[in-house]
């Protein structure tokens, strides 16, 4: 407006203005951007491929049409692809078909007209192996995969988050205060007579004076250095408007092992069916787990260090193996032995399980019927060793005729052998880490697939309150309602499944809980799904990773503690500025609203209130690195958009009033001379918004929290620059005059006065507004 009526000045001022607010907010968004992406590649997606013979690890985004690519149980598939050879590969299709069971993948032909769930020789990008192994021939990548064309098909965008839908109301309302602050100014002034020029543009730019225009920026400096704290502390963040819902969370549900345990498994004893210890079982152990080719882990790892110092016999090798997966809980190798010995199969698993494929149990070297009696005998023992806090496997095996090929129907008629008792200790300090998650507002509770003894003596172990346990069977046949009854009164869930993980996690959701959800198996993934947060761990599954918003570099409960310290430390400044910047603003656009219908001229010229609202911004770019309250920092908050609005009326107003007495007296010193009043209320207008920020970043009396020091320095700076402007070289070109002493210690005071009475007023609103204890 300014370039087209020729005034250059006032337009390379704007510009200026403008032009230096929008490479600030560029800077630091680009800023914020670089590093969330630094610390999110620490987490990439890894695949394993064959080229040329030779298996590379390279990142999931390196995979291109033509590799071969490897899986094992857990893997996250990285593009589409034909199967060329399986062993027993069962793939969660869940994410494109909707199916809840895996699928088997084998290789072969199918029918052209085929379905993605019936095309049993593909496998396609986003899903998992849930067990088992297989070699792809890669043929698609990205948008040209099944799940590619899906995203186009659909346009998918990520759902709104709270925080997200409570900004996108805020903006609204500004934009409405905006256009009727614009409309009425302008259409007054017009009636009144004054230039409309100057008129239009002074309309225009108290409307933009009314807009926090570096949210944007203050968004993502925040978050992004919420980001780099937490990564600083161990914890990556994956999405990061999730620092907003690991800031609210009030439940935390987690597996136990390797969070609440040392997640450090020892083998303690190989026992026979007496309980006896017998170098027998264990060498079956050792072959089981030492031949096996699927996912590894912890007991996998237990038993070989266990059987170390066992003598090998090179006459066994491996013919065949049946993998793990979670319906069968049990894993099959089969080995041949020196002529004349058959073929033996050796199972090891959950210990009913391998009960259920078992029909006899060996007393030294003798084979008896398993009835009800051996049975019982079997169960006092587990449940013995439970409640000491083992884990019980159990083993069987049996002898089988050669044949080329060994599934999970071979596993019958087995002979059970005895019991794998695994001990894995509480983690040093969790107790203590469990009663400070409890100050915090967030109560843990433990979803295991374990046994429900093993999971009592944990939870007891660590300081959980153990009223009653929730087992898997008993969920199977609870309705939806009774459970959302009980589960935020229960702490211990055992012997749950996958699915039974998610539908915990909904009924607490249901009841009005923000549910955090900490896991890093392959089934865990559904419930970091669907939980408000997924957290998982740096050598989770691939899928867990994926589901998870949060990554920990270490598997420990204090690391994801100092994270929920460190969410609500970040939706705090969050909503500092939020709540500075509206109150500030909205006063003081309602202040010159006003006092251009009363006074002769224009209060304040487009290119001050511009220049106005960016000095008392820069401070505000401080808050992204600004102290908290510990005393807020103890709970959990939400965002209320309503109770924000209310604050930044009720704290509008009594700003308001203080610029009306700031009209007066400047009306009555200044002799009229708009250059003079300009100057004042542009100096006391400054001041005002620098000192709100100190009064409404605590919610305590403003003397008795400490701000950070970028924060004070950078308000001082500019409060003394506020001063020192008027009598500037640069004052002409501004419109500003220097002040006479008068006027200058009557705005010192009245602005002395305003903090005194806004301290006041912020006491008399409820202190536990988000909007002001989230300050």
């Amino acid at each position: 407006m300014a370039v087209w009526v020729g005034d250059w000045l006032d337009a390379a001022i704007v510009g200026c203005i403008v032009l230096i607010s929008a490479v600030l907010s560029a800077w630091y968004e680009n800023r914020a951007s670089r590093a969330v992406e630094q610390l999110r590649s620490k987490i990439a997606l890894r695949a394993t491929v064959r080229r040329e013979g030779h298996l590379l690890d390279v990142a999931a985004s390196d995979v291109v049409p033509g590799d071969i690519l490897v899986l094992t149980a857990g893997s996250l598939i990285a593009a589409d692809g034909r199967i060329l050879q399986a062993l027993d590969c069962f793939i969660g299709e869940g994410l494109l078909t909707g199916e809840t069971y895996p699928v088997e993948k084998t290789p072969g032909d199918c029918a052209p007209e085929a379905t993605l769930a019936q095309r049993h020789n593909c496998v396609f990008m986003g899903t998992s192996v849930r067990s088992g192994s297989a070699e792809v021939l890669v043929t698609r990548y990205g948008q040209d995969s099944e799940i590619g064309h899906i995203a186009r098909t659909l346009a998918l965008r990520p759902p709104e988050t709270e925080f997200e839908r409570g900004l996108r109301h805020f903006g609204g309302l500004l934009l409405r205060v905006m256009l009727v602050i614009t409309i009425v100014v302008f259409g007054i002034n017009i009636l009144l007579h004054r230039p409309p020029l100057d008129t239009l543009m002074f309309a225009i730019a108290l409307s933009i004076g009314l807009s926090p225009e570096l949210l944007p920026a203050i968004l993502s400096i925040t978050l992004a250095k919420g980001a780099q704290r937490m990564a600083g502390k161990g914890v990556i963040v994956r999405h990061l408007n999730a620092i907003e819902n690991l800031g609210t969370i009030d439940i935390l549900c987690t597996d136990k092992t390797g969070t609440l345990t040392r997640g450090v498994v020892v083998l303690d004893a190989a026992m026979d069916v007496e309980g006896i210890a017998a170098p027998s079982v264990l060498q079956l152990a050792v072959l089981n787990a030492s031949l096996q080719t699927g996912m590894r882990n912890a007991m996998d790892d237990a038993i070989t260090l266990a059987g170390k110092d066992l003598g090998t016999d090179d006459g066994v090798r491996k013919i065949d193996e049946i993998p793990y997966d979670f319906v069968r809980k049990r894993l099959s190798v089969v080995v041949s032995q020196k002529p004349p010995a058959p073929r033996l199969m050796i199972t090891k698993g959950a210990l009913d399980n391998v009960l259920q494929v078992c029909t006899q149990v060996r007393h030294g070297g003798q084979s008896v019927a398993l009835d009800t009696a051996e049975r019982a005998l079997i169960a006092q023992r587990f449940g013995e060793w439970s409640e000491q806090g083992y884990r019980v496997l159990g083993l069987a095996t049996r002898e089988l005729p050669e044949q080329m090929h060994y599934g999970r129907e071979d596993e019958r008629d087995m002979s059970f052998r005895g019991f794998l008792l695994f001990f894995d200790p509480p983690e040093p300090g969790v107790t203590q880490t469990i009663a400070t998650l409890d100050r915090l507002g967030v109560q843990v509770k433990i979803i295991s697939g374990d046994n429900h003894l093993v999971v009592q003596h944990v939870g007891t172990a660590v300081g959980l309150p153990v009223e009653r346990i929730i087992t898997g069977a008993e969920l199977a046949v609870m309705k939806d309602e009774a459970l959302m009854h009980l589960a935020a009164r229960t702490t211990l869930f055992a012997e749950v499944d996958p699915n039974q993980k998610e539908r915990i996690i909904r009924a607490l959701q249901k009841t009005g809980h923000v549910v955090g959800y900490m896991g890093d198996g392959i089934n865990d993934a559904p419930a970091l799904q669907v939980a408000d947060i997924g957290i998982s761990v740096d050598n989770a599954a691939d899928v867990a990773k994926q589901a998870a918003d949060f990554v920990l570099l270490e598997h420990d409960l204090d690391v994801l503690r100092e994270g929920i310290e460190e969410g609500r430390h970040t939706f705090a400044n969050t909503l500092k500025y939020i709540s500075i910047v509206s109150s500030a603003n909205f006063g003081n656009m309602i202040s010159m609203a006003l006092a251009s219908l009363a006074l002769p001229f224009l209060p304040l010229l487009a290119k001050q209130i511009l220049l106005n609202n960016f000095l008392s911004d820069i401070p505000s770019m401080g808050i992204a690195s600004d102290n908290v309250d510990r005393e807020w920092q103890s709970t959990p908050h939400r965002w209320d958009i309503i109770q924000i609005r209310n604050f930044m009326v009720v704290f509008g107003l009594v700003s308001s009033l203080f610029d009306i007495v700031t009209f007066v007296a400047l009306y009555l010193l200044s002799q009229m001379v708009p250059e003079v009043f300009r100057s004042g209320w542009f100096v006391e207008s400054l001041l005002t918004q620098l000192l709100t920020i100190f009064i409404v970043r605590t919610y305590k009396p403003f003397y008795r929290s400490r701000p950070a020091t970028l924060l004070m320095v950078s308000a001082l700076a500019v409060g003394l620059l506020a001063i020192g402007l008027p009598y500037s070289s640069i004052a002409a070109s501004l419109g500003l005059a220097p002040l006479p002493l008068p006027i200058l210690a009557s705005v010192l005071a009245i602005s002395l006065l305003y903090t005194v009475c806004a301290e006041g007023a912020k006491r008399a609103l409820d202190h536990k507004s988000p909007a002001r204890t989230g300050t």
